[in-house]
């Protein structure tokens, strides 16, 4: 399936002990550039989401945000610090000593002092933490794929009207091309006539100069390879799956061929024409920009 490179997937899970929030959101990037920012407990954990994610994207600059609350009762502890704390009271009783004044310290003003008391995080189950983890991680990716395929259809559907459009114009071209050789035939003899009067002239020469205008003009080559492209632009779309960086190859050498054409027009409707399926590619190519 066509996925876009845009696309947002969100998951928030409630348990007694938990809470674990997971977004995701993307804009389009020439690679895959994956940011996750979470809290420092779970750096432990950043490799292998990398990995989980990996799996299901492959184009786009991706930023995963997570946040995660502990509410267990072991979530932290209150550690006393006895040895610190009696280092304090010698350092206090060496300065009652010194200055001669009164030693006023209490138990609640010693417990004030830095790290006499200290609040620590429990150890959590590490294992059971990742499966807790991974599941987010897994259901915001899932949601988020799903919104870029649904976007990707979309593009898909847009794309495939515009090879359409773009067909009509390549037939429209090749359709004129006769036409611009039979007029410029017609537009010589009648010259050749008016500067000639009713001296006869050679038909020879003047089937020649028709042969030369007509190499100049000629733009079969030009007219093949594009319907190419469109025909190998609709099957890759059909396909699906990260095409993106080959249509945009694609469009590229529509681009150049379309440019050969124009350049090569001597005629008003051809330029037309010419200058109609050079908007269409462009069109085309702004949107193989989204497509992963």
């Amino acid at each position: 399936m066509l996925k876009s490179m845009t696309g947002f997937g969100r998951y928030e899970e409630t348990t007694e002990n938990y809470k674990i929030c997971v977004e995701m959101k993307a804009v389009n990037h020439r690679y895959l550039d994956l940011g996750i920012k979470m809290p420092r407990k779970l750096n432990a954990f950043e490799s292998a989401l990398r990995g989980l994610l990996k799996n299901e994207i492959q184009r786009g600059k991706v930023d995963v945000y997570i946040t995660y609350e502990d509410y267990s009762a072991q979530s932290a502890s209150l550690k006393y610090n006895a040895a610190l704390a009696a280092e304090y009271m010698e350092a206090f009783r060496r300065m009652e000593e010194q200055f001669g004044i009164v030693n006023d310290m209490t138990v609640s003003a010693l417990g004030r002092c830095p790290e006499v008391l200290s609040m620590a995080s429990a150890e959590a189950d590490e294992e059971e933490l990742w499966k807790i983890v991974s599941e987010a991680v897994s259901a915001a990716r899932d949601r988020f794929v799903a919104s870029r395929e649904t976007e990707g259809e979309q593009l898909k559907t847009d794309l495939l009207a515009k090879l359409d459009e773009m067909s009509g114009r390549v037939d429209e071209i090749e359709e004129r091309f006769p036409q611009v050789l039979a007029e410029y035939r017609t537009r010589l003899e009648e010259k050749v006539r008016e500067l000639l009067s009713d001296t006869t002239y050679d038909e020879n020469r003047i089937l020649q100069e028709v042969a030369v205008y007509s190499d100049r003009i000629c733009v079969d080559e030009e007219m093949v390879r594009l319907r190419s492209h469109i025909h190998t632009m609709r099957d890759e779309l059909q396909k699906g799956g990260a095409v993106g960086r080959k249509l945009d190859f694609i469009a590229q050498e529509m681009n150049r061929e379309a440019n050969t054409t124009l350049s090569k027009s001597g005629d008003l409707r051809l330029s037309d024409a010419a200058i109609a399926l050079k908007t269409e590619i462009e069109k085309v190519r702004e949107q193989v920009q989204n497509i992963e």
